[in-house]
């Protein structure tokens, strides 16, 4: 009996397929340099600022960028860098939470939906039409509404347990699809006739020549993903929803300093300027893995 397990294409890399990698590569770097500094400043977050988020000085309100406040004081004298710094942690990991949760309970749905029965693919596509059909926003209020904002759970700050909750309900439906699609598509490909014909186990074909064939879309999507998710708690912050108030959080950021932006658009402009950085940076990381595959 033949062993199919390490079939491999065996076409050669054509001259446009090398510059997309060359092209892929360079998007994979900037993007990691940039979501890399993001991270590492929140895992650094108690050296490279000074004091805590919420400490107030109401005698030096709205002061000006300075040494002693690179980004100036806020409304209530608390320190703008400080603040944005340490909001990296809470948009990053409600972010990334958010998404890593609905892209592992989605790719298992959408693989089951992708080998699964004509009866059991039906069903999960019905389900999905029917969660698409839920208005983001408004749902994400009714479940805060619901379920309040609480003290925090596990490591999880107040209000960030409603939000990846609510994430997971409504996000794993992209994974679901995606990763059914590819299923249907890689199963029918040559190889995996020939891998089936060759006398492979059923679980080994589907462990180790489907799903690591059709899981590279999904990969991509989490990575862009995670930045949607960064601009929606921003987003929803923004509105008052989710993360409370006073918290040091990129959205509310933006919403306090709303009122003084004639004068103290920096308020604004930093928070703003971060969630666009940080989106680009895992855009250029999507990107760049897309390239690669398609290489």
């Amino acid at each position: 009996m033949i062993d199919l397990s390490v079939i491999e294409d065996a076409a050669p890399h054509t001259e446009p397929s090398r510059r997309l990698r060359r092209r892929g590569d360079g998007k994979l770097a900037v993007g990691a340099v940039i979501v890399g500094l993001f991270v590492l400043a929140a895992v650094f977050a108690p050296l490279i600022t000074s004091g805590h988020p919420a400490d107030q000085d109401l005698l030096n309100r709205l002061a000006p960028p300075s040494r002693a406040h690179i980004l100036g004081t806020d409304q209530l004298g608390r320190d703008e860098w400080t603040r944005l710094v340490h909001a990296i942690r809470i948009d990053l990991r409600v972010a990334v939470l958010g998404s890593l949760i609905p892209a592992v309970l989605g790719s298992l749905i959408g693989i089951a939906a992708g080998l699964g029965s004509k009866w059991l693919d039906a069903a999960i596509m019905r389900t999905s039409d029917i969660v698409v059909s839920l208005p983001l926003f408004i749902f994400f209020i009714a479940l805060v509404g619901l379920l309040g904002p609480g003290t925090g759970f596990l490591f999880l700050g107040p209000g960030e347990l409603p939000l990846i909750i609510g994430f997971t309900v409504i996000s794993w439906v992209v994974y679901a699809r995606l990763l059914r699609s590819e299923v249907r598509r890689v199963r029918s490909m040559d190889y995996i006739r020939a891998a089936r014909l060759g006398g492979l186990p059923r679980r080994r074909v589907i462990a180790w020549h489907i799903v690591p064939n059709a899981i590279g879309q999904s990969i991509v999507y989490f990575f862009v993903d995670v930045g949607l998710a960064v601009v929606a708690i921003s987003t929803l912050s923004f509105l008052g929803v989710g993360i409370p108030v006073g918290t040091p959080e990129w959205g509310s950021m933006i919403q306090s300093g709303r009122s003084v932006i004639q004068t103290n658009w920096w308020l604004i402009a930093a928070p703003g300027a971060a969630i666009a950085l940080i989106g680009m940076g895992l855009a250029l990381i999507g990107d760049g893995l897309d390239d690669r595959i398609k290489s």
